[in-house]
């Protein structure tokens, strides 16, 4: 059922030759693993970067240090940080970042482990969300995390009607 809505991002992306890039953190390339499963992804996957770290989030996506330090690096103003850094430095059209807590631990009250922040960028529009992924382990709020990247493009793209 992922391949599938991962192909139909892969077509779509082919139809508008656009690229996409990723930028991720808790999900340790995932996402991108799971891109590069599917037949023609190297006709839409620009690059993607793994930013574990707060200090790599800095460096090279660009993400202010004052916004980890006043939002915390799970957020959603990172997670736009982290997106729009991304876009600077690729051929993307198309781009995604994902910071969060996958867990057992580095959650807190009012940032749960499994608390997940995206930020999508499609054509210079970008969106930010935070997802919960509750009473899971640490691979499966990895994996749900990818699972909503693929949903949320494909409602992205649809809504876009590009």
């Amino acid at each position: 059922m992922v391949e599938s809505k991962i192909k139909y991002v892969v077509q779509f992306l082919l139809e508008k030759q656009y690229k996409i890039s990723f930028a991720e953190s808790c999900t340790g390339g995932l996402l991108a693993s799971s891109l590069v499963g599917i037949p023609d992804a190297s006709k839409v996957f620009d690059e993607s970067i793994v930013t574990y770290s707060d200090a790599s989030k800095v460096k090279y996506l660009g993400v202010n240090p004052s916004t980890i330090q006043q939002y915390g690096v799970v957020s959603e103003e990172v997670a736009l940080e982290m997106v729009e850094g991304l876009m600077k430095t690729t051929n993307a059209q198309v781009g995604v970042s994902i910071t969060g807590f996958a867990g057992p631990g580095g959650g807190s009250i009012d940032k749960p482990v499994g608390t997940v922040c995206f930020g999508f960028c499609i054509q210079e529009k970008t969106f930010v969300r935070t997802m919960y992924f509750q009473q899971m382990s640490r691979n499966e709020v990895r994996e749900s995390a990818t699972i909503y990247v693929w949903d949320t493009l494909i409602s992205l793209l649809t809504q876009k009607g590009e």
